[in-house]
């Protein structure tokens, strides 16, 4: 019941952000009654019925094709990423057993991990639960070596810990991208108990996770920018790149660099240095759950 009703409010909200005139269709007389394309309108771009969209819209199409799935992504103009979600939720696979493994970190990558002195680096897993860091990833974000493992978490530290909230000046942007990403995870273990308990404390103590849960944004950032605001340094930019790991899809190595000779990279050396002074850290961990 919980998957047709994702994949339910996932196909509504992607008809709401599109308009009868951006897919070359006549918005028609008088007042519409729903935001963005109307289903049948969409069966239409999609070439298939009207009454196997809407089954397809309920969950009620299990042996859907995956041309069909493909060709109603086409017609809502989906990312790469939504495209994949949409076939996780109307097409899920019958065993998810492997996301109850623990996940664990290799000697090799939490040695990588030290080897980058003044960039601030750290590997996360499922659920965005915080796997390994090296320490200057704690003087920047916070200091997970001190933290219980269960709360190491980068989307519980990023709406709930109030340290933390106040790091990124572009909330709005930080938020939706882990919403984003969680909702990526939640389609690819739909039966994992941790993931559900975790969804379900930021539904309850979060309102940002709670409207942006709602639009059912889907995206995994690889790259780019984010901005910080730090208590010692104020406002800086770091660009940032996030790789799969080849043994493990499920982990991911986040690296922030900043530009040689910039401020950036000024207020990072700095920090290196201060964090060695006063808070020396482990530097790597492993979830056990």
């Amino acid at each position: 019941m919980a998957r047709r009703t994702d994949l339910n409010d996932f196909l509504r909200t992607r008809r709401a952000r599109l308009q009868p005139e951006e897919v070359g269709l006549s918005p028609g007389l008088g007042k519409r009654r729903v935001p963005g394309l109307r289903r049948e309108e969409l069966a239409h771009l999609a070439g298939i019925s009207v009454d196997y969209y809407i089954r397809l819209e309920q969950g009620r199409c299990d042996s859907v094709s995956q041309a069909v799935l493909d060709a109603v992504a086409t017609a809502l103009r989906l990312t790469d990423d939504e495209r994949v979600h949409l076939h996780q939720l109307a097409k899920p696979a019958h065993t998810r057993a492997g996301a109850a493994r623990p996940q664990k970190v290799r000697p090799g990558l939490r040695q990588l991990l030290h080897a980058l002195p003044t960039s601030p680096a750290f590997v996360f897993g499922r659920r965005m639960d915080i796997l390994a860091w090296n320490p200057l990833a704690c003087a920047l974000i916070s200091d997970f070596a001190a933290l219980p493992t269960r709360k190491r978490n980068l989307a519980r530290l990023i709406l709930l810990d109030e340290n933390v909230k106040h790091l990124y000046p572009n909330r709005e942007q930080v938020v939706s991208d882990t919403v984003g990403h969680l909702r990526i995870d939640a389609g690819r273990y739909p039966d994992d108990p941790e993931l559900a308990a975790l969804i379900g404390e930021l539904l309850m103590h979060s309102e940002e996770f709670r409207r942006h849960w709602a639009m059912h944004t889907v995206q995994r950032k690889t790259h780019g920018v984010k901005e910080f605001r730090h208590q010692l340094f104020g406002d800086f930019t770091l660009t940032y790149e996030t790789l799969h790991l080849p043994d493990d899809p499920d982990q991911l190595l986040t690296i922030y660099t900043a530009e040689p000779g910039s401020r950036a990279d000024d207020n990072l050396r700095i920090l290196a240095t201060w964090h060695r002074g006063n808070a020396p850290a482990t530097g790597d961990t492993r979830v056990d759950s």
